[in-house]
């Protein structure tokens, strides 16, 4: 069983390096794919200081996008086949120790998405400013009452996918560079019928580095959810 992490990178140097010393300790069988946006070269040289096995680097010249970023992790996991395919974020929020839950969630009934929900009965929020707790809530809400899926939680990027629910995916153009890529793939696997289930995490705030969500892409990922429901998937 081949298993492809991809992550995305914004001037992460800070939390990176941590990261993937759990991952690898953890899940000795796992590749991951890191794809880097960052304005400057820092994380660059922490990954070739530490000459990771099981690491495919991909350093890009600009802020592409999360919905970017992890198409490029979609299309190199169909290249190279991939059974299962996780995203995660990499500033430490989403505990790799979770993996193996999510994994063994999406194995028990077939399960084509897992997503790691910070809205379920036993999820946890640690440390989040009031700003993020309530764009967050208010962007699930908005999901919810325009899609009206029985998800806890569209916009949590701690998620494992099965290779038939990328391919489906990959079917179409990406219309989300941003975070909303998040609630694009899940309308598209809804709506075609996919299973799709949740498991409760804890997502806890980073200790290190600032985020790089900023007003207007919160704004533009409010308008991105309509422009979801009222043009044709």
């Amino acid at each position: 069983m081949k298993i492809l992490i991809i992550i995305p990178a914004y001037n992460e140097d800070e939390n990176i390096i941590k990261l993937i010393k759990i991952i690898q300790n953890e899940y000795t069988n796992m590749q991951i794919i890191l794809i880097d946006d960052s304005n400057n070269f820092l994380t660059k040289q922490n990954i070739e200081k530490y000459k990771f096995s099981n690491l495919q680097y991909v350093k890009r010249d600009m802020k592409l996008g999360r919905g970017s970023a992890i198409r490029y992790g979609f299309e190199y996991s169909t290249r190279y086949s991939f059974d299962y395919i996780i995203e995660m974020d990499s500033d430490c929020s989403h505990d790799p120790n979770e993996i193996k839950f999510l994994l063994q969630k999406i194995q028990s009934k077939n399960y084509d998405l897992i997503i790691g929900s910070r809205y379920l009965k036993n999820s946890k929020i640690v440390g989040w400013p009031l700003k993020r707790k309530i764009f967050s809530k208010l962007a699930n809400l908005l999901a919810q009452i325009l899609f009206g899926f029985d998800i806890s939680d569209y916009t949590n990027g701690f998620r494992i996918y099965s290779s038939r629910s990328i391919n489906e995916i990959l079917k179409y153009k990406i219309k989300n560079n941003g975070f909303i890529y998040l609630t694009e793939t899940l309308v598209i696997l809804k709506n075609k019928k996919f299973r799709i289930g949740e498991y409760p995490t804890i997502f806890i705030n980073r200790k290190f580095g600032n985020s790089s969500l900023k007003l207007n892409e919160i704004i533009n990922s409010l308008l991105g959810i309509f422009k979801i429901k009222f043009r044709k998937i």
